[in-house]
């Protein structure tokens, strides 16, 4: 297939081994790609909704729809960056890296996660320096939840891709099932730890949202066994699959009894993780659709957005949730909320196109690009 540049979140390690037979899937696929660009779309109108949209109009169809897709956008993102870390821990299992080798690996990619976050939480807080409160550099963002992720999952570095498939989808499902129970201790935890692991609708914490981190291990260790002639029975298990996970899920979720004393669906549901996988399992199998039948190899508004996803991230919080457009903020109507989304699209996807070939600078520790804080809450949290 064509490789195009590493995403910014996503180093050289997902490249093949050279001595991997010509058949087996390997570098960029374009579906995965295609998914994540669907995916910073969907977190760009959404971003836009709720920072400008009009309080009075906040129960409307339009915003309430915008809002509620965009909800599954954190989901995909943390599930892909599982599928690129099933990647690196296979292509260094291929070139016969020794287990602790390969956790050790697995550990410096939590510690640049880690890094990540907290450089762009020091840039929010400066940019919003005086106002905001020094408590906000230790806000639990997506990228800080990516960090936790890789910690924790580290370990299944030591074992085989085989082993991870399993591994990963225990892990996920467990860490499903336990965060109802986590919300129940939460209370006792030091208050570090319960920002990091108790579900809470401000932060990303690990319970539950490290789930799509542990089942993209699994998919993505699929993925790295599978052979290009069998990839259309894969995308048709994913949608079979799928489509059972969110109809069972939502079977389960609407009994009238539940095996936890507490359970907050939109919050630590294990029954809302299961749908969100299933949704992305679907959406997996029609971007493969799409990309193999339809759009092929060449160039994709979606795909270009893809490559660069932490890019688009960091720079539309600044211009979303930032100080530029302050008179917007919840002043607009849905159908100008709308047309800033399409502008705000094709900002970002003239700024991808840059990258590429500009050459401008990777988005990695440091940042030109600044970011500012949030409003009460983000759409997906």
């Amino acid at each position: 297939m064509t490789r195009t540049e590493p995403l910014t979140t996503e180093r050289a390690e997902t490249r093949d081994d050279q001595s991997v037979a010509p058949k087996k899937l390997g570098g960029r696929l374009p579906f995965l790609d295609w998914t994540r660009g669907l995916a910073a779309m969907i977190m760009l109108q959404g971003h836009v909704f709720h920072s400008f949209g009009r309080t009075d109009l906040r129960d409307s169809g339009p915003w309430v729809i915008s809002q509620f897709i965009g909800g599954i956008t954190p989901a995909i993102f943390l599930f892909l960056m599982g599928v690129t870390l099933a990647f690196g821990m296979d292509g260094r299992e291929r070139k016969g890296a020794r287990p602790v080798s390969r956790w050790r690996t697995a550990l410096k990619r939590a510690g640049y996660f880690f890094a990540i976050a907290f450089a762009f939480r020091l840039q929010l807080w400066l940019f919003a320096w005086p106002q905001s409160p020094a408590v906000d550099l230790l806000k639990v963002d997506i990228l800080n939840c990516m960090g936790a992720a890789v910690l924790a999952m580290s370990v299944f570095a030591m074992i085989s891709t085989v082993q991870r498939i399993h591994a990963g989808f225990i892990a996920g499902a467990a860490i499903a099932a336990a965060s109802p129970l986590i919300s129940l201790i939460g209370p006792s935890l030091p208050e570090t730890a319960q920002l990091y692991l108790v579900p809470d609708g401000r932060y990303f914490s690990f319970f539950p949202w490290a789930a799509f981190v542990a089942f993209g291990l699994g998919c993505g260790s699929i993925l790295r066994l599978v052979t290009q002639d069998q990839m259309h029975r894969v995308m048709q298990w994913s949608a079979i699959v799928g489509f059972g996970l969110i109809i069972s899920a939502q079977y389960f979720s609407n009994l009238p009894y539940s095996l936890y004393p507490a359970v907050d669906f939109w919050l630590n549901s294990p029954g809302l993780i299961f749908i969100k996988f299933g949704v992305i399992l679907v959406v997996l199998s029609l971007a493969f659709l799409w990309t193999h039948h339809g759009a092929g190899n060449g160039w994709s508004p979606l795909r270009q957005l893809g490559t660069t996803s932490l890019l688009v991230y960091w720079v539309h919080i600044e211009l979303v949730y930032g100080r530029w457009f302050g008179s917007w903020k919840e002043a607009l109507t849905n159908s100008q909320c709308v047309a800033v989304s399409v502008g705000l699209v094709l900002l970002m996807l003239g700024l991808s196109w840059l990258r590429h070939n500009w050459n401008l600078p990777e988005l990695r520790l440091g940042s030109i690009w600044p970011a500012s804080p949030e409003p009460r809450r983000i759409s997906g949290d």
